[in-house]
């Protein structure tokens, strides 16, 4: 996968996707980022990205002009190919894990991050693809939703985990949240790991996580388990 980042921010990319899993899934070339500062497809002397809002009003927004030429840009790295551009904002589709999945079926992405108080509209009509909320609050800028974006969409390409049955078993992989887990020791300041993570009994164990799996979610999220239920019944 190939995934540009249109950003008034790359150091703040730089840093983050240069750790952990998205390091590794960067040096085994199963994912390539390109992030480019979006000052460098401005034309003027003091590079500026935004301006005041035409018709009045607070805050500053950003200039379409940067956009479309960094858009042109990876137009004509892709060729004829038509890039997905993703606008993370507040008024977006919520994201969760099936949009992840559904991303990481791409083989490249692109993402745009706006800042002040918004981007052209002519931006969002003529070039985005996808608008992404990460949850109904706001941010300083799209730099923080890209990056948890991304880090959700990786995890399913393949190789990029050393196992792929851990993010099988993430929370709301399959509607359900993930269930108590333990490691060692077996006792710390008189609290005990569960008798049945230790019996060797594999089919047991099973059960037993798949039932706190389900208590947990009815106790935190039970409109996943609606949600499940709703789902079974249309089919």
């Amino acid at each position: 996968m190939k995934i540009f980042i249109v950003t008034a921010f790359p150091d703040i990319m730089n840093s983050y996707l240069s750790e952990s899993m998205i390091k590794k899934a960067r040096n085994m070339d199963l994912v390539n980022f390109e992030i480019w500062d979006i000052r460098h497809f401005t034309w003027d002397n003091y590079r500026q990205i935004d301006d005041s809002a035409f018709g009045g009003g607070a805050g500053m927004v950003m200039k379409p002009e940067p956009f479309f030429r960094a858009h042109d840009k990876i137009q004509e790295i892709l060729g004829k190919h038509k890039p997905r551009v993703i606008f993370p904002t507040p008024q977006g589709r919520v994201f969760n894990h099936n949009i992840s999945l559904e991303l990481a079926k791409e083989e490249d992405l692109t993402f745009f991050c706006g800042h002040y108080k918004g981007v052209d509209e002519r931006v969002i009509n003529e070039i985005v693809t996808d608008e992404i909320s990460i949850g109904d609050f706001i941010l300083t800028g799209g730099e923080l939703p890209t990056l948890s974006i991304i880090d959700a969409l990786i995890r399913h390409i393949p190789g990029v985990l050393h196992s792929y049955e851990s993010a099988e078993s993430d929370s709301f992989a399959d509607n359900l949240l993930e269930g108590p887990i333990y490691t060692k020791p077996r006792e710390y300041r008189g609290l005990k790991v569960p008798d049945i993570l230790l019996s060797g009994h594999h089919k047991k164990i099973e059960e037993w996580r798949m039932e706190q799996r389900i208590i947990r979610t009815k106790n935190r999220r039970n409109d996943l388990i609606n949600e499940k239920q709703n789902k079974y019944r249309r089919k």
